[in-house]
């Protein structure tokens, strides 16, 4: 049994509720070995791909745009544009910072060259560039869209206010409405629940999650002890204080219940909370990938929701 899929907000888009992280592709995950993940992502019923033109700059090495280009090479090898829908993002690549319209407009021509396609299914606004006029900015995104460049509008890392002002003016001004929203978000950083929860539910928002396991922490291999081989340990390692060991202690007792991982019952957490349709998780090698896919058929009880809100609770 695959998993159903979900519409994203307003959007005719149809997506997997577990979304496959790109960031780790020409990263942690060499180009056959991306190959082979994006291969067992779609055979595991899998239809939604994540990444950014910023992936993975920050390598030595590396320019940006490692991970939409091996993306594109494997929808290529794969013929299997049409069956995924693709997410990426501008604003962040060292060369292309910021929402400047002309930015915009000549970002997406680059991404979707390395994507080898000539539409992206979801283009996200990745930061809040407070230098640009908001109006400019979706003005150029509209326009991308009726251009036929990208299919809808995301906004990624954005507050509550900034949601309401961005929608405030695609109102006034007519334009293509934004149809998702990307936080930093999962069981050990719950701050999204608050007003910009409220905000992505007032404008329709499709909640996409990134850094949804807590950089490797929630799949429960960080512990006491342990000596994990990982580019992430250091970030991971930073949850392990009384709170992170408690949330363990109750993942532990809820993926016994259920017979799952750890990583499943976090994932599994995340989906289900109000405004969330897939989360988002990268797997640096085929082996992890089982435990994400199974998430997105696996649902927790209401008491066992509570106890795991009520274990990750900030003190």
């Amino acid at each position: 049994m695959t998993a159903q899929h979900t519409r994203l907000g307003s959007s005719d888009l149809a997506v997997f509720p577990l979304s496959l992280g790109g960031n780790v592709f020409g990263w942690t995950a060499d180009r056959d070995t991306s190959f082979d993940v994006l291969d067992a992502y779609v055979a595991g019923g899998g239809n939604f791909v994540d990444t950014a033109d910023v992936y993975s700059q920050w390598i030595p090495g590396n320019s940006g745009g490692e991970s939409e280009r091996i993306i594109g090479e494997w929808m290529s090898a794969r013929h299997a544009r049409e069956d995924v829908v693709v997410a990426t993002k501008v604003g962040s690549l060292a060369e292309r910072k910021g929402l400047g319209g002309d930015n915009i407009r000549a970002a997406v021509d680059e991404s979707l060259e390395r994507l080898g396609t000539d539409y992206i299914d979801l283009y996200y606004a990745h930061i809040d560039d407070e230098e640009t006029p908001i109006e400019e900015r979706i003005e150029a995104l509209s326009g991308l869209v009726d251009a036929g460049k990208i299919r809808y509008i995301g906004l990624s890392n954005y507050s509550a206010a900034r949601i309401d002002e961005w929608f405030e003016v695609t109102e006034r001004e007519g334009f293509h409405k934004a149809v998702a929203l990307q936080p930093h978000y999962n069981l050990m950083e719950r701050g999204f629940e608050n007003e910009t929860r409220q905000a992505a539910a007032r404008a329709g928002l499709a909640v996409v999650p990134y850094f949804a396991l807590a950089s490797g922490f929630l799949t429960g291999k960080y512990r006491d002890g342990a000596d994990v081989d990982s580019q992430r340990a250091q970030g991971a390692s930073a949850y392990l204080d009384d709170r992170g060991r408690h949330v363990l202690e109750v993942l532990d007792q809820t993926a016994a219940a259920h017979d799952a991982s750890v990583a499943s019952v976090s994932l599994a957490w995340l989906r289900q909370q109000p405004t969330v349709v897939a989360p988002i998780a990268s797997a640096r090698t085929v082996e992890q990938l089982p435990d994400l896919l199974a998430s997105a058929e696996l649902t927790l009880t209401e008491a066992e929701l509570a106890q795991l809100d009520k274990a990750s609770a900030a003190s």
